[in-house]
């Protein structure tokens, strides 16, 4: 078993409700939920003239691969109503691999640890308050240091 630790988000629909339906799938689907985070409300990245986010962190214990568990979480977005159209577009789910035990991995398809993961307080927020003291493979700091090297500025707020 490998500890995988995601991002759930989306700002269309009632996105309390989506990220909820997203948590039972992912614990059916794709292995146990050890920790999720609080809620936060979040200014949208890279296209920002659209709703806020929700956005929540999980920690999950899986028996899958990266790249299965990949293709069932892809399943439990298109599930929950998620159409790919337009790049940081608004959505109903979004659910990101953020990183996968220590591993690394660059592939077309799939980049583990999440690319963009120091660069988005979003995730960096949520992540850091369920696994903050979690060594970052490629850049061998927590993700608390992370977060506070971040220099995105964007809005975060724990709500829930």
């Amino acid at each position: 078993m490998n500890k995988a630790y995601l991002l759930t988000g989306g700002n269309m629909g009632d996105p309390e409700i989506n990220l909820g339906r997203a948590r039972e799938a992912i614990a059916k689907e794709c292995g146990h939920i050890l920790a999720a985070s609080s809620l936060y409300k979040t200014a949208a990245w890279g296209k920002t003239d659209q709703s806020a986010f929700l956005n929540q962190a999980l920690i999950i214990e899986t028996k899958h691969d990266p790249r299965t568990l990949l293709k069932k979480l892809l399943t439990i977005e298109k599930k929950n109503g998620r159409i790919r159209e337009e790049k940081y577009g608004p959505r109903t789910l979004d659910i990101d691999i953020l990183l996968y035990a220590d591993r690394i991995i660059k592939e077309p398809s799939l980049t583990i640890p999440h690319p963009e993961l120091q660069n988005r307080r979003f995730a960096l927020a949520p992540l850091a308050e369920i696994a903050s003291s979690i060594i970052h493979p490629v850049f061998n700091k927590t993700i608390q240091q992370l977060l506070e090297e971040c220099s995105d500025t964007s809005t975060v707020q724990k709500i829930l």
